[in-house]
């Protein structure tokens, strides 16, 4: 692609890294706060302990979705003495947060609820009510779960959900589209439990179903705060991006070897990329600052997203070097 070309490209389409847009996060919660309400009002009147479960599931999902909402708003403030490379990476301190409330108070409550209603089990009355509110659940679920699902399959380009998962660098939408299906899925176990509840005489099975849908949530806390503590602690560019800058600098007149590139994400849409590069020993150093100058412009107009970029001139025999990345 042409520098041309590749400028006329949206930053989003180049990445896939574009922060979540706040109606996916929007849409969320307030399906999960209607959710939450319709499923502790079922659980009261029929005394469902996978329905008070998913009811909490609801108050937990729509906790994080706040939180997330938080961080992304914490997470645009500009640069400052005291963090001169911006707040970009507390959106990951909170991702890490949601996927922790997840573990201890999500997974972390149903299976203790479950526990409790095996103990000691109470009879259910008529479960009409329950199957109300989970198709109710499902609709409103389900149409949080197309949002999140369209937004993330615009940012994959094509590549694997487990890949584009592992590559994203906006983890407010994988937790998003994680605790949906999550949700989906305990609607379909809270609702085998009160079907198998009634049809089996056996109101233990409930709580059989409240423990297995905390299984699920810790499960999915688990993968979420493996990605949210790679992002916090620093992740690279795109291998893409990473080759596209050492191809933009290898063509740097005056420039004789790349010793490395190396990049880290200081938001979803944000990198800071160093940069050793060999150069002609002939150059004095007012040429080679000039040089230095216009490959940063030039790395800036193609990949606006490379928003701190720091360019070494180092010799090749005394530099760490690297091999050029593959773009995949």
């Amino acid at each position: 692609m042409t520098p041309a070309k590749r400028a006329a490209v949206p930053r989003a389409a180049r990445t896939g890294n574009a922060t979540t847009s706040n109606l996916v996060l929007y849409g969320a919660l307030v399906a999960n706060l209607g959710i939450a309400a319709a499923k502790f009002v079922a659980a009261a009147i029929t005394g469902s302990s996978s329905m008070l479960t998913e009811g909490i599931h609801s108050v937990v999902d729509s906790g994080n979705q706040v939180l997330l909402l938080y961080g992304q708003r914490q997470a645009k403030r500009q640069p400052d003495a005291l963090h001169p490379f911006g707040y970009g990476r507390e959106l990951y301190f909170w991702a890490f947060v949601v996927a922790i409330l997840i573990f201890a108070v999500g997974a972390g409550v149903s299976i203790y609820e479950g526990v409790a209603h095996i103990r000691k089990p109470e009879p259910l009355a008529d479960p009409l009510i329950n199957y109300i509110v989970l198709m109710v659940a499902a609709v409103l679920e389900g149409a949080s779960w197309v949002i999140s699902v369209r937004e993330f399959n615009a940012a994959r380009r094509g590549a694997g959900w487990w890949r584009a998962m592992r590559r994203s660098k906006d983890p407010a939408g994988f937790i998003v589209l994680f605790e949906d299906s999550a949700a989906l899925l305990g609607l379909v176990i809270a609702a085998i439990g009160v079907w198998a509840s009634h049809r089996l005489g056996n109101p233990s099975l409930d709580g059989v179903a409240s423990i297995v849908i905390g299984l699920v949530l810790g499960l999915v806390a688990i993968i979420l705060a493996r990605e949210a503590k790679g992002l916090l602690i620093g992740e690279s560019a795109d291998p893409r991006l990473v080759a596209d800058i050492w191809d933009v600098v290898s063509r740097g007149q005056g420039v004789t070897a790349i010793n490395h590139v190396r990049t880290i994400h200081t938001s979803p849409d944000a990198i800071f990329a160093a940069i050793s590069a060999d150069f002609d020993d002939g150059l004095d150093v007012g040429a080679v600052e000039r040089l230095v100058k216009e490959l940063e412009q030039d790395l800036k107009r193609t990949h606006p997203e490379l928003t701190s970029i720091y360019i070494r001139p180092e010799k090749a025999e005394f530099a760490v070097r690297q091999v050029r990345p593959q773009a995949p």
